[in-house]
């Protein structure tokens, strides 16, 4: 059996990604209580539901610290288990909340119908599930569509072996730093192609702006180094028994240096491990 626990923070899009794996075929159940983790996949084991994927979240949060020790008994039990956590910044969550006009699930105090501020809730919630956060591959949703997330969600779901699963992700630094980067390298040192007219319009993706990139032999100085630090630290992540690690790396804009860095990195690690890439500011349109 494979099982995919999803947690986050309200409004990160945790339906969405349930929604994601019902379309590749996992049998799913929102807001499962962690008292009953158990129970449910010993019922569902033996009626033909080898994939299931269950969401929980704050609601939950007394009983969450349940949940890791029941991970190990599922995997002594020869469960394929993954845990992905779903996170935004609280801009982004707050702007949500509000075109929703829905109520933060922490919003409510007690009986008396007395309220904290929605900012409040979400850095409680921040801190109550901080543990499930450390324990799970975590997704920035802040600047993601729907769309984009399922996209997203069902390419993890295609690098299912028990191998470590490299994640390279190019971000622009003006727009923050991404949420899910177990690492970030900051590129903006390097000569940058926004400043010659022709290369302006286009990406790290065309040709003419890697050509560009290559001339210098700074860029290749840091792509090497980058390359030497993770080839390094690779065999450490796995004896941690990790199952993703997300390399960020950040220039000014997001389209030309970190773009052509990520897709030098992902083709060169490629070869030996799984490998996914992510051009944040690209994929924003």
């Amino acid at each position: 059996m494979e099982m995919i626990l999803i947690t986050g923070m309200s409004g990160s899009g945790k339906s969405v990604a349930l929604h994601a794996l019902e379309d590749a075929g996992y049998y799913c159940v929102d807001n499962l209580p962690p008292e009953l983790l158990l129970p449910f996949v010993a019922l569902k084991w033996p009626h033909n539901a080898p994939k299931l994927a269950i969401a929980m979240d704050v609601r939950s949060a007394t009983s969450l610290p349940l949940v890791p020790e029941q991970f190990r008994e599922l995997k002594a039990q020869g469960v394929a288990v993954q845990s992905l956590f779903l996170d935004a910044n609280t801009d982004t969550l707050v702007r949500r909340f509000s075109e929703t006009r829905r109520l933060h699930p922490l919003s409510r105090i007690d009986a008396t119908d007395q309220h904290r501020a929605l900012v409040d809730a979400i850095e409680l919630e921040r801190n109550l599930l901080a543990e499930m956060r450390e324990q799970a591959h975590v997704i920035d949703t802040s600047m993601i569509r729907a769309a984009q997330l399922q996209g997203y969600v069902k390419s993890l779901l295609q690098n299912t072996s028990r191998q470590l699963t490299l994640v390279f992700e190019s971000f622009a630094f003006k727009r923050g730093v991404p949420l899910d980067a177990d690492y970030v390298f900051d590129v903006r040192m390097l000569p940058n192609p926004h400043y010659e007219a022709g290369l302006r319009h286009q990406t790290g993706l065309d040709q003419p702006v890697a050509d560009f990139l290559k001339a210098h032999s700074e860029v290749d100085d840091m792509f090497r180094h980058i390359k030497q630090f993770l080839s390094y630290w690779l065999g450490a992540m796995v004896r941690d028994h990790r199952s993703y690690v997300t390399v960020a790396v950040g220039c000014t804009g997001g389209q030309h240096r970190s773009v052509y860095l990520v897709e030098a990195l992902a083709a060169a690690f490629d070869k030996d491990w799984p490998t996914l890439k992510r051009h944040r500011e690209l994929e924003a349109g």
